[in-house]
């Protein structure tokens, strides 16, 4: 089982990142975090890195059950979704499986509330 879902996509970067912030909306997810690792890597150790950002995805309805049925499932979230463009002019969108890192947790209730996650992410990245 891989753990992450992706797809390039034809558009900008910037056109990627707002295009996947709607399309994640539509499923109930809000953009808690941004992370641009272009940015921070320059800022911290002065090298050079391609654009990339981590968006760091919540819908809270299933976060809120996921805290009720795991007590220390915060650990794994919110759900990262990056978008990175490559030398080459591509742009990629992944998201990561949450089925696939909730497989360490012996929770079976989790383990639904992961699969309809995933289901949702996938459905996002297949939009895109």
């Amino acid at each position: 089982m891989t753990y992450f879902f992706n797809k390039t996509v034809d558009t900008s970067f910037d056109q990627a990142i707002a295009r996947v912030t709607e399309e994640l909306a539509k499923e109930g997810f809000g953009i808690l975090t941004e992370i641009d690792v272009q940015g921070t890597l320059k800022k911290k150790l002065d090298v050079d890195f391609r654009k990339y950002h981590i968006l760091g995805a919540c819908n809270p309805s299933f976060a809120y059950r996921a805290l009720q049925t795991e007590a220390h499932i915060g650990t794994m979230l919110p759900c990262n979704v990056i978008v990175q463009e490559y030398e080459d002019g591509r742009v990629e969108v992944a998201a990561v499986d949450p089925l696939a890192s909730m497989q360490a947790i012996d929770n079976t209730e989790l383990i639904e509330i992961a699969t309809k996650i995933r289901n949702k992410l996938q459905q996002v990245i297949d939009r895109l």
